[in-house]
């Protein structure tokens, strides 16, 4: 059995990782990045993003050196537009970005909604699927892109500054909004003539497991490495989550934090434009994704504004006896469930309270904000229902260490087993084997 490097990036951190199999044999302190928020623009500076994947590499204290191969685990999008050196002509601009609305009506008016959901599997969303940035920047910033040689997501950048190597895997290229994702045939000529983006600043797609490089010499300096080592092409990192889960057919991967994201794994998709339907990234295989963009998040926000001299564990516990509660006891509260936007619309939906009187109380809010969540949590499977794939009773968990995930399937119609899967990113890249 190989013995892998596993780099998790996500939102805001990377963890590397030392695996054998499923087992993690070491891991690395976190290392954070951060991300710049000006309005409806969020950026990730490149350079301090490599910066923090050699930090964590490094806090393996020499171990990454001895492994067979490296796998790599990204957050989706990342979009970045690179040059001949592969030096970053623009920031990385993340799923979380919203600043290409208009753009994205113009491409879904040119192209038809149900046509780019029939090849991508998904609507042209701001930010989530990375068309709509690039012709954001061929629109605003055009002498950024005039030296471009390179447009890809992070692990297409990460390759290109580790291994030299121009490629993505089945899954990035599904939130391209380029990609021939129902066929996996490859990049899509009409989807990059709608954007005027050039088909030749593409990496080439290969799946997850293949090797697409090794470490050059260079690279063994500045990330803490072995030249020579060889890394697969990686693939996003909800991908390899549902690998620990198993990805059989009808298999359900619900990961609860600060955000949750319940996934379908499936043979036979049925894009639904409330849904994001991708490739997982090997095995022919597909992933349909519902998410809700702030959960964990937004309760704590709740917390730091309304309940400041509660502890997190009084406060945990409030939310389950309130949740128990139901409805009733929101009062007349509502609460639209959007505090992070909704991935799934073109339009930047926002959070809010509506029903408040001068009777309300901090309770009733807490207990609005627990019953919009819970719902927008329930409405998911029914859509996932709808795709025709028979769902497995048996559903993979990872995150909720506060339990969230118990009340936010408080609502879940159905007969359902739940199991938990822990370090779902790093383990479930350990399932990968390097294929030439």
């Amino acid at each position: 059995m190989p013995t892998l490097l596993g780099i998790d990036v996500g939102s805001s951190s990377v963890i590397a990782g030392i695996l054998s199999g499923k087992r993690v044999l070491a891991e690395s302190p976190r290392v954070f990045f951060k991300s710049t928020h000006a309005g409806s623009k969020v950026e990730v500076d490149a350079e301090d993003l490599l910066r923090a994947v050699a930090a964590a590499i490094h806090g393996l204290s020499g171990k990454a050196k001895q492994v067979d191969a490296i796998a790599l685990a990204v957050m989706c999008p990342a979009w970045v537009a690179m040059d001949k050196s592969g030096k970053p002509l623009t920031p990385l601009v993340t799923h979380q970005d919203r600043r290409s609305v208009e753009i994205a009506r113009e491409i879904e008016s040119r192209i038809g909604k149900k046509k780019h959901l029939a090849i991508t599997g998904c609507r042209p969303f701001p930010g989530g699927i990375s068309s709509t940035t690039w012709a954001w920047y061929r629109k605003h910033e055009p002498r950024r892109l005039k030296r471009a040689d390179l447009v890809g997501h992070l692990n297409t950048f990460l390759h290109r500054h580790m291994t030299g190597a121009r490629v993505t895997d089945p899954s990035n290229a599904s939130f391209t909004g380029l990609y021939n994702t129902l066929s996996l045939k490859g990049w899509n000529a009409n989807l990059c003539e709608n954007i005027g983006a050039d088909p030749n600043l593409l990496p080439e797609i290969q799946e997850a497991d293949r090797i697409a490089g090794t470490i050059t010499q260079e690279a063994s300096v500045r990330f803490h490495l072995r030249a020579g080592t060889p890394v697969m092409t990686g693939l996003v990192d909800g991908s390899a989550g549902m690998l620990l889960a198993g990805a059989n057919h009808g298999q359900l991967f619900n990961v609860c934090g600060s955000t949750d994201v319940l996934a379908l794994c499936t043979q036979q998709p049925r894009p639904h434009e409330q849904l994001l339907t991708r490739a997982l990234g090997i095995e022919n295989k597909f992933v349909m994704v519902g998410t809700m963009a702030a959960v964990a998040s937004a309760l704590y926000w709740a917390r730091l504004q309304f309940f400041q001299g509660m502890s997190i564990e009084d406060f945990r516990k409030e939310m389950f006896r309130l949740a128990k509660l139901g409805p009733a006891a929101a009062g007349t509260v509502k609460f639209e469930p959007y505090m992070a936007g909704e991935r799934t619309s073109l339009e930047q939906r926002q959070g809010g309270f509506s029903g408040l009187t001068l009777a309300s109380t901090r309770e009733n809010m807490l207990s609005a904000m627990l019953e919009g969540l819970i719902a927008a949590s329930a409405a998911r499977l029914p859509l996932m229902q709808s795709s025709g794939t028979k769902i497995l009773p048996s559903i993979a968990v990872s995150g909720g260490s506060d339990h969230l995930d118990r009340l936010m399937r408080r609502d879940w119609s159905g007969k359902w087993r739940f199991r938990s899967v822990t370090d779902a990113t790093m383990r479930g890249l350990g399932t990968l084997t390097p294929k030439d």
